[in-house]
């Protein structure tokens, strides 16, 4: 077992290390912005195309890091990001970001999908705290707009998933090839959430005030239903539940920015409900998501686990929301576990030689190289916001 000073220079460390490695392996001083992706063999691939959501998460997690940790390198990077974005991925004609680039910067895929536009609106209202630019925050207010104009349901409550570039719904509504094609997904609302969160600290509208308690009360009324504390993750326009699969890493994750959703919010009824439901999905996941090596597995169905790979993102998320249960809690057993994770996550998840986490290693702990160490879904957000978390939690 660690104690709390020895973990939080860890942390510590491993974050400067983290945002090194990024600052020193992904600028593309050639064609401007970020390379699109390192694969996990550490080998470049420069001509990748460019992702939004990589490139979201990149503004995010440098703003972020300048915000907490003044430190001129980190913010000039923030800011190449943010140029990037403004010039190559936003879209001057109908509004909102598009979904790739190739790697000059020519857009190939110009979909909008609402995934890509809260992570815009979590990127810009951090850039914006950073910088004071009112075209950050401007931009930042506009894909809000955006949002509710076109993806919310004004009948049945709740987002559609994907847009045209001119902004009609299509029909292929899936994120990734690994989703299910339905309208309405936990993980889209979840981010969301996260985004008019970060909005909310720099923009008190009311109708972003309204939006956001509508967020957290979706969470608490749809994507859970008790006695199970499990996020259900796909449904259809009428909100009828179309899977049954429980994701580990989402569950922990939700757990702790419905938190802060809520004290974001300052409202105290939804303060005392989420942090509820925040201990109740970190005994559930201990119980049932916890490995005996001390990572955390990545998917159930009601009866079994049927994935118990250990991707990189969950471990990051379940450090923090465990340590949000033992906050609230004052329970050591969450501390314990967030302990547990942290030092699994070191011992199998790091690349100690060549820097980053590696995507995911299996149950005897060996990587997986054929996934990206950098690339469409592969950022510093999940692990970069780990350390400011605990670097901020942990005295």
């Amino acid at each position: 077992m660690i104690d709390n000073l020895v973990f939080k220079k860890e942390i510590e460390k491993e974050f400067h290390q983290l945002l090194n490695w990024w600052i020193t392996n992904m600028v593309d001083e050639e064609n401007g912005g970020f390379y699109g992706r390192i694969d996990g063999h550490n080998q470049l691939h420069p001509q990748a195309d460019k992702a939004i959501i990589l490139n979201t998460r990149i503004l995010w997690t440098f703003a972020a890091a300048a915000n907490f940790s003044p430190n001129e390198s980190y913010k000039a990077t923030a800011k190449r990001s943010y140029d990037y974005l403004i010039q190559y991925f936003w879209d001057t004609e109908a509004g909102g970001v598009y979904w790739m680039l190739d790697y000059q910067g020519k857009a190939i895929q110009t979909k909008k999908q609402i995934y890509a536009q809260a992570f815009a609106i979590y990127a810009f209202s951090e850039y914006y705290q950073l910088t004071r630019e009112e075209e950050a925050l401007e931009k930042a207010i506009y894909l809000f707009e955006l949002i509710e104009k076109y993806s919310f349901d004004k009948v049945a409550n709740g987002y559609f998933e994907a847009y045209s570039q001119d902004w009609k719904l299509l029909e292929d509504l899936r994120l990734s090839e690994k989703d299910a094609n339905e309208a309405k997904t936990m993980n889209t609302h979840l981010h969301i959430l996260e985004a008019y969160t970060n909005l909310y600290r720099v923009h008190q509208s009311d109708h972003l005030k309204k939006q956001l308690a509508n967020l957290i009360c979706l969470f608490l009324n749809k994507f859970i239903t008790p006695p199970s504390p499990h996020l259900h993750l796909f449904f259809d326009e009428n909100w009828n539940l179309k899977s049954h699969e429980i994701s580990f890493g989402h569950d922990i994750e939700a757990s702790w920015l419905l938190v802060e959703a809520a004290e974001v919010l300052g409202d105290l009824e939804l303060i005392k409900e989420t942090k509820s439901l925040a201990v109740k999905i970190a005994k559930v996941t201990l119980q049932k998501g916890i490995a005996k090596d001390g990572s955390i597995l990545n998917e159930a169905n009601p009866n079994e686990i049927i994935d118990d790979d250990r991707h990189w993102w969950p471990q990051a998320e379940a450090i923090i929301g465990f340590l949000n249960a033992y906050q609230i809690s004052n329970n050591n057993t969450y501390l314990d576990t967030c302990f547990n994770l942290w030092n699994f996550t070191k011992e199998h998840i790091l690349d100690q030689d060549k820097g980053e986490w590696h995507w995911m290693v299996d149950n005897k702990g060996l990587p997986n190289y054929q996934e990206d160490k950098a690339g469409p879904w592969k950022a510093p957000y999940h692990n970069g916001r780990m350390c400011l978390e605990v670097l901020k939690r942990v005295s």
